[in-house]
């Protein structure tokens, strides 16, 4: 049997991304700005009915790119979560700032907004909450803390392309929210990010720190790094949108098939299906905590059967060993995190996984035969 991966890049037919890129063999215009660039972020707007959006190379450099657009000063703490990706805390980290990291909610494995309040100082500039798998954040009660404290909202929406909560895109709460479109995302750029906000006059100090604060030939005004996302990427986006609902779809049946075989399993805890949520189906993570097998026998009796899984996330950023002598660095201040992050393994979830493939997964985890 082929290997089952966690994930699988979905891409458009062969001949439909070279007739989108031809143009560019036309043009030679393979990067800055050009009409591809343009033309997909006019549609990311559309799609996403948000009033700004800048395009980047990536989703890390979009969310450092909006740290720095922030101008906070140096050492000041931003309010996290440790249960994430290495890039939402690095991106802190690299800014200058400090990452103070709040724990999670048990369900829904986002930031648990009841526990802020005891985390903001004088220091505090910001919260910068992440959208997990998918799931939504309490994003009223995060604002309302915000506005009464005078905090900026950065929301870490890698995993939450498509989703909506009361009817709203995720790209439209807080100051900003920076987006992935990383090739393991259910929409890609092959590579690729953008980050979406509110306040208009964020995007001249965005493409500045973005192209090095060149406005012409002979002028620089900022001292910006690199962080365009080139034709090809945009050319790769443009050809996806078209296709993002048709995405969703079939992960939404492969979800739903996961769900019948797994669910009211005494030990096997599910992904939390979200009130006034549109998921996009990201990820399938599962909580082994009380199961007859642990979270790591599981990853091991599938990866022995040629499927790969994920410990999504583990460690806990506030683990790393990059950050064991900062002072930051403290999973016993997260135990809620720590207890998810121990027993949480994701699941293969692509497009194309084929229904007869999940049932293969839960039968191995069922040690059904």
């Amino acid at each position: 049997m082929n290997d089952i991966f966690v994930t699988r890049p979905s891409v458009p037919c062969f001949e439909e991304y070279c007739d989108e890129i031809k143009e560019l063999w036309d043009s030679m215009w393979l990067t800055n700005n050009g009409a591809k660039h343009r033309l997909f972020e006019k549609q990311l707007k559309e799609y996403l009915n948000t009033p700004n959006v800048t395009l980047f190379t990536n989703g890390h450099l979009a969310l450092e790119n909006i740290l720095e657009a922030m101008n906070f000063p140096k050492g000041a703490e931003i309010i996290t979560t440790p249960f994430t990706f290495a890039s939402t805390t690095h991106a802190i980290v690299r800014c200058r700032l400090t990452p103070v990291f709040c724990d999670i909610k048990p369900d829904d494995y986002t930031i648990d907004e009841s526990k802020i309040e005891a985390l903001i100082t004088d220091k505090t500039c910001a919260i910068l909450p992440v959208h997990v798998y998918g799931n939504v954040c309490s994003v009223e009660a995060i604002q309302e803390l915000a506005y009464r404290h005078s905090l900026k909202v950065i929301y870490d929406a890698a995993h939450s392309f498509g989703v909506t909560y009361k009817g709203v895109s995720t790209a439209n709460f807080g100051d900003a929210a920076m987006f992935s479109f990383h090739a393991t995302k259910v929409f890609n750029t092959i590579e690729g990010g953008a980050v979406c906000y509110s306040d208009e006059a964020l995007s001249q100090t965005l493409k500045d720190i973005k192209n090095f604060g060149i406005h012409g030939p002979e002028h620089t005004l900022y001292s910006g790094g690199n962080a365009k996302m080139n034709e090809l990427q945009a050319a790769m986006g443009i050809c996806n949108l078209r296709y993002i609902d048709e995405e969703i779809a079939k992960r939404e049946a492969v979800d739903y098939r996961y769900r019948e075989l797994l669910s009211d399993i005494g030990g096997i805890k599910l992904n939390p299906v979200q009130r006034d949520v549109k998921p996009n189906c990201a990820y399938f993570p599962v909580v082994f905590d009380g199961y007859k097998f642990t979270r790591d026998e599981v990853h091991d009796m599938l990866k022995a059967e040629n499927i790969f899984t994920r410990k999504y996330f583990y460690p806990l950023t506030n683990e790393f060993e990059c950050y064991k002598d900062s002072s930051f660095a403290d999973a016993g201040k997260t135990p809620i995190a720590k207890h998810i992050s121990d027993r949480i393994l994701c699941l293969p979830m692509y497009a194309d996984l084929a229904l007869e493939d999940v049932e293969r997964i839960c039968r191995i985890i069922l040690n059904r035969g």
